[in-house]
């Protein structure tokens, strides 16, 4: 038996520049001469896409980013004037916030905790 390892999600967009800039303010990465946005072990492409210009169902699958330091994280993107459905807070595995994306689509931000860490 094989085990893959999660090396790129693409998330389409009908504006994928637009979006690719806000991840990359958003989360302080650069995308690469091909588009890719680099997250450590996996990277984000943003392609064009015939899709609506917000999501129908923003909730289907959600891009989750962990961070050593939610408070940091949570400031940076209060800067940014981003739109949290779920203030950051308290979980059994940690500290959580889930923000919208311009295109509709959730993210998540995350402070592991205990052995999940």
């Amino acid at each position: 038996m094989f085990r893959p390892s999660l090396g790129v999600v693409l998330v389409g967009s009908a504006d994928p520049a637009r979006l690719r800039a806000w991840y990359a303010d958003a989360f302080g990465v650069s995308a690469d001469a091909n588009g890719f946005l680099d997250f450590g072990t996996t990277s984000v492409l943003i392609d064009k896409r015939d899709v609506l210009r917000r999501a129908a169902e923003p909730g289907r699958m959600i891009l989750t980013f962990t961070v050593a330091d939610l408070e940091q994280a949570e400031r940076h993107l209060i800067d940014r004037e981003v739109v949290w459905i779920r203030e950051v807070e308290e979980t059994s595995i940690g500290r959580i916030g889930t923000l919208v994306d311009p295109d509709g689509n959730y993210v998540q931000v995350m402070q592991l905790t205990g052995s999940q860490t």
